[in-house]
Order: structure tokens, then C-alpha cells, then sequence
């Protein structure tokens, strides 16, 4: 993988090389070190070659995720000779879990072919370079199928679009890039140049918040922009599953039979006319019509768990941002690209509340919980239970250790949540016009961890730390 990865650095070279920028050697670097510690790697162990067991592939997304984060630091480190190891296997993570929370600064002026590669991570984590992996690992006589199930998120990792596991991948992979290359397009008709249409891009379909500007999406100003994004935004919160399936029969009943997908338009819906509502009211702008503009652009942003912004949406009253930070655990779909806990739970949850209401008046009534109108098994409902207790646990255990390094309690709560749900911007130190770049290296740490936390899932990674994971 990490020899397969060393392919990847080929697009920052390319745009270093065009550009003139002056990195290309960076990557070079980079790519050379990955092919020769992965091919040294995988040469003096292949005696032990085996077919993976279904607990080898949660080891090994695990360790895939943090190996990569380690590689891609590689370039930033030899670019920026300032950045630290810490910081700069921040921005890598940060970039292939889709979080988007950055501690650089100056984004305008760094080569281009940096911020090529930042917002590439976002493109290959959001899919997951763990899918991709499983169109390929079986050439090597490695099987894929424990590691499509240790990446796929939660309730539908059995789900097959395609007969065999590879063509799955594929077929994932085929419709993302077609939406990117859709979304490069669009910006570009917009006005933007072709660095800045690209890198957005690139984080719009991974739902990722990086970007080729300090200022974000308000550096560019422009209403055509935002719309541009927030319709790709809106896209990449469904599933690519029923994308696939939508681009493969040309037609749009997979949407009319997504529960999901209506659930997300709905929340999104009532969300935005709130908050322009409430904005309007407060005076924060002259009318209704410049408010529905930078709260739909905004709250769409926060929501799908990107991270763009266009206005500091801090200064809004507070009820706004701390809404759009509880929208950003709920919203995006099973099969997106985005993070937090997924509409599908969020459905569930609510019907098995509706259920127990429906059992103390009928306690002895049968009634089974449908979504899409099949039928939920108990086993899917307790797991999803369990995850939601350790999801809370875990933004528990965050937001206290940040408080024990002596951040406020307000950047503490609203950056566990944010980096649990990769989203990026969170409130106080670290909002949306400020970067981590104040962080100590002890913060900085705590959140990394909580980015690998939220883009694996939970179970994935805390799987390796149960004694029956390593028992015979």
C-alpha cells in the first residue's frame, strides 16, 4: 500500500513541474521514500504471505491510515522547514480523514502544488484509500473483502452494488471521479482559476474544508461560487451508492427511494429557513435575501461536515452556530463521504424511540422497525446503539483531556465535536476565521487521534485495544 500510495505524488509533481513553484523535488523525495520503504517492506516479509482474516483487516486499516498520515507529512515537512513533525502529521491527517482543520497560514502564497496535494488528501481519504486498496490488492493475491467491511461505514457494509468486492470499489471510485470532474468544470465556468477550481474540488466531493485561500470560499465572493459548492455539497452528503446506481440506470427513482436522502433535504431545508429567519430578525443583515445567501452556503457547509465558510458565522447569534455544530452530527448519509453519526442512525434512533413509546401502551404488540421499508434487524439496532454510547463517550474523553491542557471549555466541547465529526472549524479559539496553529503540541495530538477516531468509526480502531480482539 504505501508503494501503491508513492503513485499519488505523481499529480503534485506534474502541477509543480506546470507551475514552476519549485517543489517538484519535495514530492520526489516523498514518492521515493514510500516506494522504497513499501516494496523493502513488502519484499523481506513476503514469505509469510496468507489470505487476510476478517480481525487482519481492522489491524490494518488502522495502521494504513496512520502510516499514510505519516507519508503525506513528508512534503509538507520538506516545503515548510518551520512546520514541525506534530503539526505537519496534523494537516496530513486532518487532509486524509476530511476534516479539514488546518495549522497553516499564508495559503495564498504557498506553491501550488501544496495545496494541490493538501486537498488531494482530502479526495483519496474520501473515498477511502482503503477502497481503492481492494480494487487492487486482489492482483496481489491479498483478499479485499475484510477490508471493504473494516472501512465501510456501520449498517451497510454487506451491501454489494457489483458481484465481486473489486468491481465495487470500482464502480465507487468511477462515480466519484466523475463528480469531481464535474465539480472542476462548474468552478471553472464560475470564474475561479484552475488551481483554485481544482483543490475545491477536490475537498468539496470528500466534504473536506481545505482550501487554496485564508479566507475560504469569502475570499472569492461570489454568489455563483457558493451555489456551485453547495450543490456538491448537498451531493456528496448522499450516498454514492445510490449515485452509482442513479448514473448506471439514468434515472432518479434510487433517489426517490433514498429515506435518507429526503431526511438530509428536509433537516437542511427547515435549517436554513431558521437561521435566515433568526438572522433577518437580529439585524446581523439588511434582509432576508442576503441572509438565505451566507446561511445556506454556510449552514450546508457545516451540516455536510465540510468546513467552508464565507462569513465568520461566529459573530451570528449563538442559537446559529451551535445548531450548525449539532447539524454536523447528524446529517450526512451512510455510503457519503462525510463523518459524524449518519441520517441512518439518526432514523433509527428516532423509530426505536417511537417504538418504545408504541410498547408501554402495547407491551405486548410486535412492531418492527422499518427504514426504506425494510425491516431493521435487533442486531443492527443494538450496534448502533453501542456506537452511539461510545460516540458520546468518546466526545467526553476529548473535551476533558483538552480541558486538563487548559483549553476553555467552549473551544474544548465544540473541537471534540467538530473533530470527531470531521468537520474542522469549531467555536472560541478555533472557529471558523481562526486556525489550530495556537494549539500546544499536547492538543494538537488529542485531536489527530480524535480525526482517525471519527473517520474510522470508533469501533474500527478501539476493536484493537479489547483483549478478545487478540486472543487465539
Amino acid at each position: 500500500m504505501l508503494a501503491f500510495f508513492s503513485v499519488a505524488y505523481l499529480v503534485p509533481i506534474a502541477w509543480s513541474l506546470g507551475s514552476g513553484d519549485g517543489a517538484v523535488m519535495d514530492f520526489v523525495i516523498a514518492a521515493g521514500v514510500n516506494l522504497v520503504v513499501g516494496l523493502g517492506v513488502a519484499l523481506s516479509t513476503r514469505r509469510f504471505r496468507r489470505e487476510l482474516k476478517p480481525r487482519d483487516g481492522f489491524i490494518l486499516v488502522t495502521l494504513s491510515w496512520v502510516l499514510m498520515s505519516a507519508s503525506a507529512s513528508i512534503p509538507l515537512m520538506v516545503a515548510l522547514p518551520d512546520l514541525s513533525f506534530t503539526d505537519a502529521y496534523f494537516e496530513a491527517v486532518s487532509g486524509i480523514t476530511t476534516t479539514g482543520s488546518t495549522v497553516l497560514h499564508g495559503l495564498d502564497y504557498l506553491p501550488p502544488s501544496i495545496n494541490i496535494w493538501r486537498t488531494m488528501l482530502h479526495w483519496l481519504g474520501g473515498i477511502g484509500i482503503i477502497v481503492l486498496a481492494v480494487a487492487i490488492l486482489p492482483l496481489l493475491g491479498v483478499g479485499g473483502m475484510q477490508l471493504y467491511k473494516a472501512e465501510t461505514p456501520g449498517p451497510v457494509k454487506d451491501e454489494k452494488l457489483t458481484p465481486r468486492i473489486t468491481e465495487t470499489a470500482k464502480a465507487l471510485w468511477l462515480t466519484y471521479l466523475v463528480f469531481t470532474v464535474a465539480a472542476i468544470i462548474a468552478l471553472k465556468l464560475c470564474g475561479l482559476s484552475w488551481l483554485d477550481s481544482v483543490c475545491h474540488a477536490f475537498s468539496v466531493m470528500a466534504l473536506g474544508g481545505f482550501s487554496s485561500r485564508d479566507a475560504s470560499i469569502g475570499a472569492f465572493d461570489t454568489a455563483a461560487v457558493e451555489i456551485v459548492l453547495s450543490v456538491f455539497m448537498v451531493l456528496a452528503s448522499v450516498s454514492f451508492a445510490r449515485h452509482f446506481v442513479a448514473l448506471r440506470t439514468f434515472s432518479l427513482k434510487p433517489y426517490q427511494r433514498d429515506t435518507q436522502g429526503k431526511a438530509v433535504l428536509m433537516v437542511l431545508g427547515g435549517s436554513i429557513l431558521l437561521i435566515a429567519g433568526l438572522l433577518t430578525i437580529s439585524g446581523t443583515y439588511p434582509d432576508l435575501l442576503e441572509s438565505l445567501r451566507h446561511t445556506t452556503f454556510n449552514v450546508i457547509s457545516v451540516a455536510t461536515t465540510t468546513g467552508f465558510s464565507s462569513e465568520n458565522y461566529e459573530l451570528w447569534p449563538l442559537f446559529a452556530p451551535v445548531w450548525m455544530l449539532f447539524l454536523s452530527c447528524i446529517l450526512c448519509s451512510t455510503g457519503s463521504t462525510g463523518g459524524g453519526i449518519k441520517m441512518f442512525r439518526t432514523l433509527l434512533l428516532w423509530r426505536q424511540a417511537a417504538r418504545e413509546f408504541k410498547q408501554l401502551v402495547h407491551p405486548s404488540a410486535v412492531i418492527p422497525i422499518r427504514i426504506g421499508g425494510n425491516v431493521v434487524p435487533d442486531r443492527i439496532i443494538y450496534s448502533v446503539l453501542a456506537f452511539i454510547f461510545l460516540y458520546f463517550m468518546t466526545i467526553a474523553a476529548v473535551t476533558f483531556s483538552l480541558l486538563l491542557t487548559g483549553l476553555d471549555i467552549v473551544s474544548s466541547l465544540s473541537a471534540a465535536v467538530a473533530s470527531l465529526n470531521n468537520l474542522g472549524p469549531a467555536l472560541g479559539e478555533v472557529g471558523p476565521s481562526t486556525t489550530y496553529e495556537s494549539l500546544t503540541d499536547a492538543q494538537t495530538w488529542i485531536f489527530t487521534a480524535a480525526m482517525i477516531l471519527g473517520r474510522l468509526e470508533i469501533f474500527s480502531v478501539l476493536v484493537l485495544f479489547t483483549p478478545v480482539f487478540w486472543r487465539k
